[in-house]
């Protein structure tokens, strides 16, 4: 095989030290501060290195790849499944060897790493999906609370962390134990709707263990709602220097942000801004801030991925080949950020009565299971998203009918098919 990279080095990181293997060279191992990263780097240029292959370890990467990158060196971040040694024969010495054998042959395939202000934005919005899993953990305790004293708001509330929800466990904290005051403080929807089932859900066995169970539940869960909005206003101060707005101007409607909508004013401008007009909202079940998430791990450049079949094969949404002999089986696959995302929105798509890929999730599920459909579902949305980004395609939502029309024109072409194979005539009836 020919070299393809004839000054190239493997680099095998670890918590402690990292190792550089050079090609004729015994490996050498660094410690993983800073000024030993320094050292590392230039020890590669004084060997003349132009190129530098690393696993995705962990975050142990992130730090030296900058540095790296600041020297000059072209690093290459890889996928350490495409780095596996023969069992038994796996040493850190070895496998910085091996990585740089690979590389210098060029059988590597080169990782996505956000750069610049993606990179910003992708880590404030990561920071704000930990803070809304930490608070959705407080609520399940300020549940648990509120059944241990019998008080069954979560049975009668839709959301107990909704405004009506929220203040009336402040006043219950406060020591409001009259049912009518605390039905009082609710929305009047919910005064007319459902009176009677809050004033019997309130009706409760209080302890002071309970109270205290619950204010310490509502006290972290309204500190992560503070966090929350600290990430709005750093991604939001990112997003006006982008594009200043006009701040007297009015924000064009929107599909509305059902969860977790973030505070930022004139959403839509920018990320219609962002994308040069290209409006993913037309896509089903996407909105702006599902259109944010998956800007932030993939940038807003497309053209990257050649092909829609290598973007929904990077996003681990394609079949895997695993065939030997007769056995055919899918590969097992990581799963991108980016196609997680994509899988939630699938998944909110599947029960959905009026929209096509709804209709098609259902038609799948029935035959090989939810998991397989909210793939199949997941996938074609990439598609979709990939052709309106790179090659402009407009997509309109035509529908569940339009949907079993074509599946009733493709039947009945089969039908034909059939019947002209076996010599039978079709008569259809009148």
């Amino acid at each position: 095989m020919k070299k393809l990279h004839k000054h190239a080095a493997g680099i095998d990181l670890g918590s402690r030290k990292i190792f550089i293997g050079l090609e004729g060279k015994e490996v050498v191992s660094f410690e993983t501060f800073t000024s030993d990263f320094l050292k590392a780097s230039d020890y590669l240029k004084q060997n003349h290195v132009t190129t530098v292959a690393m696993e995705a370890t962990g975050v142990y990467w992130i730090v030296l790849y900058d540095l790296l990158v600041a020297a000059g060196i072209d690093v290459w971040l890889v996928d350490g499944r495409q780095t596996k040694q023969v069992p038994g024969r796996k040493t850190d010495v070895k496998d910085c060897q091996w990585i740089q054998q690979l590389h210098s042959y060029g059988l590597l395939n080169r990782c996505f790493v956000a750069e610049g202000v993606l990179k910003t934005l992708r880590s404030y919005q990561r920071i704000r999906e930990d803070h809304i899993r930490s608070s959705a953990m407080h609520i399940q305790h300020m549940q648990k609370a509120l059944i241990e004293m019998n008080i069954r708001l979560p049975e009668v509330l839709s959301q107990i962390h909704g405004k009506s929800g929220i203040t009336m466990i402040k006043e219950i904290i406060d020591g409001e134990r009259n049912p009518n005051v605390l039905l009082s403080l609710c929305d009047d929807r919910l005064k007319k709707n459902k009176s009677e089932q809050i004033l019997k859900a309130l009706e409760g066995f209080y302890t002071p263990q309970g109270i205290f169970a619950l204010k310490q539940a509502l006290d972290a869960y309204l500190f992560y709602q503070k966090q929350i909005d600290d990430c709005d206003i750093e991604i939001s101060t990112i997003l006006v220097k982008l594009n200043p707005v006009d701040v007297n101007g009015k924000p064009i409607k929107r599909k509305p942000i059902r969860h977790h909508a973030p505070n930022i004013k004139y959403f839509g401008n920018h990320m219609l801004y962002l994308f040069k007009g290209k409006d993913a909202t037309m896509l089903s079940g996407i909105t702006d801030y599902s259109w944010f998430q998956i800007y932030t791990e993939i940038g807003s450049d497309l053209s990257k991925w050649p092909t829609e079949k290598h973007f929904t094969s990077w996003l681990a949404l394609s079949p895997g080949q695993n065939h030997s002999g007769k056995k055919k089986r899918n590969a097992r696959k990581g799963h991108p950020k980016a196609g997680q995302i994509f899988r939630q929105i699938a998944q909110s798509l599947i029960g959905s009565k009026n929209i096509a890929l709804g209709a098609f999730g259902r038609r799948i599920r029935a035959r090989k299971g939810p998991g397989i459909a909210i793939k199949a579902i997941a996938r074609k949305l990439a598609i979709q998203f990939w052709r309106l980004m790179v090659k402009g395609s407009d997509f309109v939502e035509k529908g569940v009918e339009n949907y079993e029309r074509i599946l009733l024109q493709q039947k009945q072409k089969a039908l034909k098919r059939i019947a002209k194979e076996l010599n039978v005539e079709i008569v259809t009836s009148i």
